[in-house]
């Protein structure tokens, strides 16, 4: 069985929704790629900063709030100081602390880089994603392949698309990576 694997390439960081004081509505706010440090006493707070795309309004999405600077790693703290692009996009990607902050985040721009193949042939594909993709693996296969929804649904019903391990294919979403199995061939011939 031939191996394939795609790799999901983002081309920006997400965009979020908020409500945005100055222009009175909820509006969409854009990732500055920046933090703020502030230290209160012996206490520290950590934020990233996220402009509205409209009037440049900014809003601090919290990461450490009144922590004691000992309690982070010196270097994690520097990294912190220098606006670290890999730390701006390791927090302004993770959608579980963005809605801990009370947004709503847009799906990231991205393209799908690998090995093309047709839906009939008999291949093990592996799908990556450095980060949780809100997309359905359905969409990502029917885009990618250029078939429709009916044709996949069919293929998965024939069993013609299976998963390690086994998850629903009409609804899982991408997590870091999944392996799908596509015309999996099962020996037919009987041993004498």
């Amino acid at each position: 069985m031939e191996k394939k694997m795609w790799e999901i390439q983002f081309l920006s960081l997400p965009h979020i929704l908020k409500y945005c004081k100055k222009c009175g509505k909820k509006m969409a706010f854009a990732c500055s790629e920046q933090f703020r440090i502030n230290a209160q006493r012996k206490y520290l707070d950590i934020w990233l900063i996220y402009k509205c795309l409209n009037c440049n309004t900014t809003w601090n999405a919290t990461i450490f709030s009144r922590i004691y600077p000992q309690s982070l790693n010196p270097k994690v703290l520097e990294r912190f100081h220098r606006n670290d692009k890999d730390l701006v996009e390791q927090y302004a990607m993770d959608n579980d602390f963005l809605r801990r902050n009370g947004v709503e985040v847009q799906l990231s721009q991205y393209s799908i880089i690998g090995d093309s193949f047709f839906p009939n042939e008999t291949v093990e594909l592996e799908i990556k994603s450095k980060y949780f993709l809100p997309v359905k693996v359905s969409s990502l296969i029917r885009d990618t392949l250029h078939i429709s929804q009916k044709e996949y649904s069919q293929l998965v019903i024939d069993g013609k698309i299976k998963s390690i391990p086994n998850q629903d294919l009409q609804k899982c979403k991408l997590k870091n990576s999944i392996i799908l199995i596509f015309n999996e061939k099962s020996d037919d011939n009987p041993t004498i």
